[in-house]
């Protein structure tokens, strides 16, 4: 820890050389496996994300299957699944596994790890100036106590009643005892196990994004000079460390009722006839912790998206971002208040009607900030010199989702509303808009954008573009028309729909959904082609590709373990100067000193200058026409 804090300290000069030495005597392990390097860490969480996000996508298109043909008969899922599709049907309490662990893998293995865990190692140091994570070693245990949460939840398939079947909120008391149901038994305690090691990697993580950004900024990087993206990671990683420790309490409490016969979420419970001892619980209490993480994992999950979005916006609209201050105080805003809005998802459960109006007023408040981010980003697009490259294309993407999700927010966070709304597929398009398909559109936009930074080479641009078109249109496709499912009251998490008289009408619809969901995770057959293709034949990338001014374009095109190597460079402006007139560039890189473009430069700009008085006078003097 003190040799990082020492290599990043901005009076310090140090050259290649001296980080050579722990380089040249690389192995495979130390290199790609057991990796110390942020960079390399970066890549780590990104291809494990995008292995568990298949697999969260291949779940979910066989519960689709069932949901589109519940009567059918599809030899090839007993082939695949053998005793969970017993002559091709899948087995109903194997559906809810599946439910169950797509929704786990996609919140906190795919949005929470594969988005954060990614960009936050890529870009924290790269941004700042700094040559590495403040505890390198920590965050290498970081991405393996990941790893080790995806092997132990992805073995629940493995063991003999299957996966976890409680939803992936696991609520008591199907979770709290074995012998509810068969996805209550072994399946439910690696689920257990898995998220206790991914809320430790959570917090390795968290802790170090922190301490990074607050100690190891180079010289003249100060707080207001930070791009939008490093503001989202820094205020996501203080969301992840506070909330974080919640979930884990609940799931220690959830443990001894499973094991140890303790009664913190039951009572008054009959299982098979018998009465159990159980007395004094209540799963309120269980719904109260999971919430007050479940809330602002929401945050966790689409405030990194939001500062990629950010960036990539204004990277290729060649503008500065429009309200970079209230962007930056939107997510301080949203910090705040998703600590107090986690009961809305508890309208149903009896709550006092007071109790429930204030968090009614406060979920609603948090759509303010959400508001100023969704204003300033359409006002960056305004009449911008846009380049719609892939990056850009799904930026944009997820603006879009972001507002159509957000709107039937509103609907959700009234409590009257929600009371007919809560559990139905008008939640689940709601989520998987404003949250999954964000997100998953801001993750990608990371990816196309820093690919370059990542590999060396760009990702190839033609199917970039029909990656986004079929992805855009099948997301909509599959989530729009669960919007008037639900108002007609069709719930989520039924095996079939067919012995409901009422709701067999929407079975042409489920089927519609179905189709839709199979040609969506085929668009990501492009992608993941893309992928890995560009990452060995991809063309060979510039330093600075996209013209961008941030501090990682500075750095060379092949990997250096300590990011620049000589002297870290030193930031004199804020990220976001492009277009700006008088210059003969469209950007003007964070490095450049604003002696050298007096041309461009305004009197507020030299504020931060340590010749601030000379630079004025300097101004004043070859602007003198136009100040007369």
């Amino acid at each position: 820890m003190a040799t990082a804090l020492t290599v990043n300290n901005p009076a310090s000069v140090h050259s290649h050389e001296e980080h050579g030495e722990h380089h040249h005597h690389e192995t495979f392990l130390t290199k790609y496996i057991f990796s110390q390097d942020h960079k390399m860490i970066a890549k780590q969480f990104l291809i494990t994300g995008i292995i568990m996000g298949v697999i969260a996508m291949i779940l979910s298109v066989l519960f689709r299957i069932q949901l589109a043909y519940p009567n059918t008969a599809f030899p090839f899922l007993e082939t695949l699944l053998g005793r969970f599709a017993p002559e091709g049907r899948l087995d109903p309490n194997f559906y809810l596994s599946l439910v169950t662990i797509h929704g786990t893998i996609m919140v906190f293995f795919v949005l929470t790890a594969g988005l954060s865990g990614t960009f936050s190692n890529l870009l924290i140091p790269l941004q700042l100036g700094a040559r590495d994570m403040a505890s390198p070693f920590l965050n290498m245990l970081s991405y393996w106590f990941f790893f080790t949460a995806c092997v132990i939840m992805l073995s629940s398939f493995f063991v003999q009643k299957g996966p976890a079947g409680g939803g992936w909120t696991i609520y008591p008391p199907l979770s709290a005892l074995p012998k509810a149901m068969p996805g209550s038994e072994m399946g439910m305690t690696l689920w257990l196990a898995s998220m206790v090691l991914f809320v430790a990697s959570q917090l390795m993580g968290g802790i170090n994004y922190i301490s990074t950004v607050l100690n190891m900024r180079t010289k003249g990087m100060d707080l207001w000079k930070m791009p939008l993206t490093i503001w989202a990671f820094f205020l996501t990683a203080i969301l992840g460390v506070l909330s974080f420790p919640v979930l884990v309490a609940g799931v220690v409490l959830l443990i001894f009722d499973r094991s140890m016969g303790t009664s913190f979420y039951l009572s008054d419970i009959v299982l098979n006839g018998a009465v159990l001892p159980n007395e004094g619980g209540s799963p309120i209490l269980f719904e109260h912790l999971f919430w007050f993480l479940g809330h602002p994992e929401v945050y966790i999950v689409i405030m990194p998206a939001m500062g990629i979005a950010s960036e990539v916006m204004a990277v290729n609209s060649r503008k500065p971002i429009f309200g970079y201050h209230a962007m930056v105080y939107s997510l301080i805003g949203i910090t705040v208040l998703s600590f107090i809005v986690w009961g809305h998802h508890m309208f149903v459960t009896g709550m006092n009607p007071f109790i429930g109006g204030v968090f009614m007023i406060t979920t609603l408040i948090i759509a303010v900030p959400s508001a100023v981010k969704t204003f300033n980003w359409l006002a960056t697009l305004w009449r911008g010199n846009i380049r719609f490259t892939p990056a850009m294309m799904f930026a944009i993407g997820l603006v879009s989702f972001f507002i159509s999700g957000g709107l039937t927010g509103i609907f959700l966070g009234n409590a009257a509303l929600d009371i007919n709304l809560h559990d139905t597929y008008f939640v689940v398009a709601h989520f998987h808009l404003v949250m999954g398909s964000a997100a998953i559109f801001g993750m990608l936009a990371g990816v196309y954008h820093w690919f370059p930074k990542m590999f060396g080479r760009l990702m190839d641009e033609k199917l970039g573009y029909l990656h986004f078109w079929l992805t855009f249109i099948g997301a909509y496709l599959v989530f729009f028309p669960m919007h008037f499912m639900g108002l007609d009251g069709v719930p989520r998490r039924y095996y079939a729909f067919t012995e409901f008289e009422s709701m067999k009408q929407w079975l042409s619809v489920n089927t519609f959904i179905t189709w839709a969901a199979i040609m969506s995770a085929l668009a990501q057959v492009a992608f993941l082609f893309n992928f890995f293709y560009s990452i060995f034949h991809g063309k060979k990338a510039t330093q600075n590709p996209w013209n961008a001014n941030t501090l990682e374009w500075t750095t060379p095109v092949e990997r250096i373990h300590g990011n620049w190597p000589g002297e870290i460079p030193t930031v004199y402006r804020w990220s976001y100067d492009y277009s700006k007139p008088g210059h003969d560039q469209d950007f003007i890189p964070q490095t450049v000193p604003f002696s050298q473009t007096m041309t461009s430069n305004l009197p507020h700009d030299f504020e931060d200058d340590p010749d601030v008085e000379k630079l004025q006078s300097e101004w004043i003097k070859q602007n003198s026409q136009e100040v007369k």
